[in-house]
């Protein structure tokens, strides 16, 4: 791949440093991993393959941090452009890249920070029709759909548990971030563990999700409910909890790839939220079936005048 790079903008520049090749690159890059993580490491980082579905408020910082971590090869699915609204939390959002794909957009920031990635990129997003050929070859899917994108979800859950391929969440709620982490062997499926039903509302469905997605939901306590509208897919967002979505994602993202101890599948999910300087891991083993959050959901329906 140098003989492409080497004549460009990019390759004149690392040439300066002395780095002509891929592998005196990623020697060079990943230096200050030394001590966290081996050669070895660093080789199946490089040769792993991670999908990504969506590249808005928490997907585009996956991508950014998994590739500063040195993951190697990527499958990225984003249909949507960047509006003014997304400047706030979305990485890749600008004034300069208003109106464009944001997959085109984080295609080109990827290869800014390594020219050598691989990455086959799915413009239309995920689809009944693509999913197969999204997640082949994958090691770990990371879902940064839109949260109120309950349908395309469940497409992305089923296909990679059917595939036995490992799926990380991690949403941003208020200053908080929850993480849950989807075994295909260990874990419920997608509808076990949320318990949305298809005969009901789109407005049921992301209440359902949020509460399985943070079942501990104590940015409740600071939220102002009037600024949420679930019927029309909107809700406060901070680039404070995305990032610290991704840290989360990137990192057990990392532990599947190398194999690391510590995985913690559902029915265990952790949450931190920084505003309150809370941190919970729990274990909700019967999911959004048991009767405490079937309660939940009876009164965020009843607080929100549904």
């Amino acid at each position: 791949m140098w003989h492409l790079i080497q004549k460009s903008l990019l390759g004149r520049k690392l040439e300066k440093y002395n780095i002509r090749s891929e592998a005196s690159f990623f020697e060079e890059v990943f230096k200050p991993q030394r001590g966290l993580f081996s050669e070895e490491d660093q080789k199946k980082l490089r040769q792993a393959t991670v999908a990504i579905a969506g590249l808005g408020g928490v997907g585009g910082t996956h991508l950014v941090s998994l590739i500063r971590t040195g993951v190697g090869r990527f499958k990225l699915a984003e249909f949507d452009v960047f509006e003014p609204r997304n400047i706030s939390r979305q990485y890749g959002a600008r004034v300069d890249t208003l109106g464009r794909p944001k997959g085109e957009v984080m295609l080109e920031e990827a290869f800014r920070l390594n020219p050598f990635l691989q990455i086959e990129y799915y413009k239309e997003g995920i689809t009944p029709e693509n999913i197969d050929a999204f997640l082949d070859g994958v090691d770990v899917v990371l879902d940064g759909v839109e949260f109120f994108a309950v349908e395309a979800r469940k497409l992305l859950y089923d296909t990679a548990r059917a595939k036995k391929i490992p799926l990380i969440t991690a949403g941003p709620l208020g200053f908080s971030a929850s993480l849950l982490i989807f075994d295909p062997e260990k874990s419920p499926s997608f509808d076990e563990y949320f318990a949305i039903k298809p005969d009901m509302s789109p407005v049921e469905k992301a209440i359902l999700f949020a509460l399985g997605l943070a079942p501990k939901p104590i940015f409740l306590r600071y939220i102002d409910f009037k600024s949420l509208n679930l019927k029309a897919g909107q809700g406060p967002a901070s680039v404070i909890a995305c990032y610290l979505c991704s840290a989360l994602a990137a990192m057990e993202a990392v532990r599947i790839i190398l194999g690391r101890p510590g995985l913690k599948p559902v029915p265990h999910y952790l949450q931190i939220d920084l505003y309150l300087r809370k941190l919970y891991e729990g274990y909700l083993k019967k999911g959004n079936r048991s009767a405490t959050q079937r309660l939940k959901f009876f009164f965020l329906k009843k607080k929100l005048g549904l």
